[in-house]
This record gives C-alpha cells, sequence and structure tokens, in this order.
C-alpha cells in the first residue's frame, strides 16, 4: 500500500487532492450512463464491462511487465481482475432494466462484502464502527430492493446485481492483503488486465452485433467507459486519496452514489422515490460512522487501495 510520509510536505497540496478524489469518484459515480447507452445500442453486458478495463490494461501493461518479477502478487491481481470483470456483468445487465438509483445503492454495499471475505478469508474481525456501517447498508439495499420498490419480476436482476459489490469486494480484500508489495499504477494494471482476460472468452464468443454500437458516433461512449470511469479517475484517486487520508476520502467518495442518483434523473428521467432517497441517506450515514482516524474500517481499506 501507498504510504505518505507526515514529515516531509506532500507532492499534491491537500485541497488540490480533495478535489481530485472529489472528481474522480463523480467519474465513478457517471458509469450508469455510458453503460446504458451502450446495452441501448445492443452491446452485450460482457462486452460493456470489457471495454471498462481493455484501456487501462492496454495503457499499463508496461508497468506490469517491469514488475514482473512480482509474479506471485500479480497472478492474485489477475485472479481479483477475473473476479470482479465477470462480477460487474450482472451490475450492466441490472442497469438495462433497474433504476440507476437501485442499482447504485445495491453496488454500494461493497464495504459489506469487503467486510465479510476480510473476515472469513484473511481472519480480519470488524470493527464495531464497521459492524454498524455494514448494518446501515445492508438495510439500505433492503429499502431500496424490497417489492414496494421493484417489481418481483425484477427481483433476479437486482439478486444479479450483487454479483459486482461481491467481487469488488474480494478485488479490495486483494489489493490489501496480497498486493501491497508492488506499486500503486502494477495494482491496476494487473487487476484491469486480469478482467480483461476473464471477460475475454465470453467476447469472442460474441456475434459482431454484441460487440459494436449500431451508431458510429456511439464510439465516444466505449472511449467514455474506459477513460472518464476507469482510467483517469483510477490514477487521479491513487495519487490523492493517501494525501488526504482515509477517513477524508470515504467523506468525499460517498459522492459517487449521489452522482449515479443524478444521472438516472437527468439522463433517463427516472424519479427518486421516497425510499431511494431513504437508502441514500443510509449509505451516507454508514460512511459518516467509519469516519474515524484510529478504527481500521473499510474506509481505510479503500483510501490506501487504487478504486476499480
Amino acid at each position: 500500500m501507498t504510504t505518505t510520509c507526515t514529515e516531509s510536505r506532500p507532492a499534491v497540496p491537500q485541497t488540490v487532492a480533495t478535489i481530485g478524489v472529489l472528481f474522480a469518484s463523480i467519474c465513478f459515480g457517471l458509469v450508469p450512463y455510458f453503460s446504458r447507452g451502450l446495452t441501448e445500442q445492443g452491446v452485450a453486458p460482457h462486452t460493456v464491462a470489457f471495454y471498462r478495463y481493455i484501456v487501462a490494461a492496454v495503457v499499463l501493461c508496461p508497468v506490469l511487465f517491469a514488475n514482473r518479477k512480482a509474479w506471485r502478487q500479480i497472478a492474485w491481481g489477475l485472479s481479483a481482475g477475473a473476479v470482479m470483470g465477470l462480477g460487474w456483468i450482472g451490475y450492466v445487465t441490472a442497469l438495462e432494466t433497474l433504476p440507476a438509483s437501485t442499482v447504485g445503492v445495491l453496488y454500494m454495499t461493497y464495504p459489506v462484502f469487503t467486510i465479510v471475505i476480510a473476515w472469513a478469508l484473511f481472519a480480519d474481525a470488524p470493527t464495531r464502527r464497521a459492524s454498524m456501517a455494514s448494518g446501515l447498508i445492508v438495510l439500505a439495499a433492503i429499502i431500496a430492493g424490497s417489492p414496494a420498490s421493484v417489481p418481483i419480476e425484477h427481483m433476479p436482476l437486482l439478486v444479479m446485481s450483487l454479483a459486482a459489490p461481491f467481487g469488488f469486494g474480494f478485488g479490495i480484500c486483494v489489493l490489501v492483503y496480497k498486493l501491497s508489495q508492488i506499486a500503486p499504477l502494477a495494482r491496476i494494471a494487473s487487476v484491469s488486465l486480469g478482467s480483461v482476460l476473464g471477460l475475454a472468452p465470453l467476447v469472442l464468443s460474441s456475434e459482431v452485433a454484441e460487440l459494436l454500437p449500431g451508431d458510429r458516433t456511439d464510439w465516444l461512449l466505449i472511449v467514455g467507459i474506459g477513460l472518464v470511469t476507469a482510467l483517469v479517475p483510477q490514477l487521479i484517486y491513487t495519487v490523492c486519496s493517501p494525501v488526504i487520508g482515509a477517513s477524508q476520502t470515504a467523506v468525499v467518495g460517498s459522492v459517487e452514489l449521489p452522482t449515479m442518483f443524478a444521472v438516472g434523473f437527468l439522463a433517463f428521467g427516472e424519479a427518486i422515490t421516497a425510499p431511494q432517497a431513504i437508502a441514500c441517506a443510509l449509505v451516507l450515514g454508514a460512511v459518516a460512522i467509519t469516519k474515524s482516524r484510529k478504527a481500521r474500517t473499510v474506509s481505510t481499506v479503500l483510501a490506501k487501495s487504487p478504486k476499480q
């Protein structure tokens, strides 16, 4: 993990770093716009996921080659990337039908999966604050995904969408417990390449119509999902989050969820219902609970690990 020296002045001023994390988190929240735009043009969900990771994998491949001696860590990164990439298919599939705000709340359950996986696989028991925050997040997911909010026939899509936060939670654990000895860019490169390799068989077996958007102008959506929602914010987040610390990163980064709500409302004309607004408030409350410099929580994990 990247650490900062408290005795020397950081390379990036704290104000600039805060703005950087804010910008990166907003970019992460724009995923539904690009994702649904591509699926509406007939692009398959697994292809959309592939496009999101391919840019970072190609651009950062030289960094991975330079760290090739750390092949054990790279192997862990590749495996985490494969799980994350395949899990992201569920997220994209759910966005085809369900409101972006609902899917966004379900996606924000990844801290719960992170805590459970860290406890089960790496014997890292959660703190009391982390457990309380997890309870609020689970409650938010129940409210957002209840039959009162989502038709019964769409429940399988909700369950499928949970593959994404599970994959992200697993990826966070691998980043923290297995990839701490390699450079941050090498971590991003290994995870991105793993996602591409995991999705490649599905992409190679797809029809041409599932790979390319019908309108040539929609190629901008492919560029956008790879650059605007992945490579660029990942790099900014990796540089800026250690400067402002875990607590501040968690608070500033929580803007990702309201951004998803805004995308649903402004881009797709989705009304924000009372249950969705309550669920959003609960998630933001969970972030506030973990706002502690001393507590080793999921927020700490996220602030010290590059966002995927």
